[in-house]
């Protein structure tokens, strides 16, 4: 068997704050890292509990360069480094059986969710993609989708796992944390964290037979509201976007691989608007 991890850190127990997740942080964001690296080792090992299984992971968090290596079995292919074609679902061309996101987070104006954002909480303030509103998780299961695999696990804090869910009811769903506001969290200790992602991710295994590629039907209408006017200003300059409002633009494509690509150029390059004229 074939399994993907896609690992993000937000979604770690015990996070609620940026300074704990930014690598230019030299206190908390090391101990953070560290217990993000366990959770995904976790999940691994509970997956391996259940069935043998080849893995994937791709560090899908900032610089996307958090992973510790020696926390990870031996065996496993790591994906690492920023500016990937296909971000935090770099590989899912590849095929896999199933596909595990760890230490996800909420869509951003989510409330009761921690540290909540779509990609870029400086450019994203929504996207949608055919009218449906849309976090990283939905986002990232649709591009995974496209290839054939299904998601069947997810772990962050309550809401963004319940709502993941809602859209994906095969998903096993691991709750490490209850969000107090943006900032605060009710949460596992790291070790009992580990523990019951281990355990869902052992039960993850035996849905997949009933699990389901999640996928948006072509033709695909991409809809982005920045958080600027500004960043609208320079995304509607791109090829095949249409401005529709003040902070809104709109992109058609035949294909989803094309869509996201858009997102992905659209949300950088609504991050160059925040620099100094």
């Amino acid at each position: 068997m074939k399994l993907y991890v896609s690992a993000d850190m937000e979604g770690t127990a015990g996070v609620c704050s940026w300074a704990q997740v930014d690598p230019a942080n030299p206190h908390e964001y090391p101990i953070y890292r560290r217990y993000m690296s366990r959770e995904v080792r976790a999940a691994i090992d509970g997956a391996r509990a259940a069935s043998p299984c080849e893995v994937l992971v791709n560090d899908s968090h900032w610089d996307m360069r958090n992973l510790l290596w020696d926390e990870l079995p031996d065996d496993v292919r790591v994906i690492s480094g920023a500016r990937k074609p296909l971000s935090m679902t770099q590989g899912a061309e590849q095929r896999f059986d199933a596909a595990f996101f760890t230490g996800y987070h909420g869509a951003i104006g989510q409330s009761g969710a921690v540290l909540a954002h779509t990609y870029s909480d400086a450019s994203i303030y929504e996207v949608r993609v055919n009218g449906t509103p849309c976090s990283e998780a939905l986002l990232n299961a649709a591009m995974l989708g496209l290839y054939g695999t299904p998601v069947v696990l997810i772990t962050g804090d309550r809401t963004t796992v319940e709502s993941t869910q809602r859209a994906l009811p095969w998903v096993v769903g691991v709750p490490v944390k209850e969000a107090i506001g943006y900032f605060a969290a009710d949460s596992l200790t790291p070790d009992a964290a580990c523990r019951a992602i281990a355990e869902g991710a052992r039960e993850a295994i035996s849905r997949i037979p009933h699990a389901k590629p999640f996928t948006f039907e072509p033709p695909i209408e991409l809809t982005i509201e920045t958080v600027k006017v500004e960043q609208a200003d320079f995304i509607e300059l791109l090829p095949r976007f249409e401005r529709i409002g003040g902070r809104t633009v709109r992109f058609a494509a035949g294909d989803y691989v094309s869509a996201f690509h858009a997102f992905l150029v659209a949300f950088r390059l609504g991050g160059a608007a925040n620099l100094p004229a």
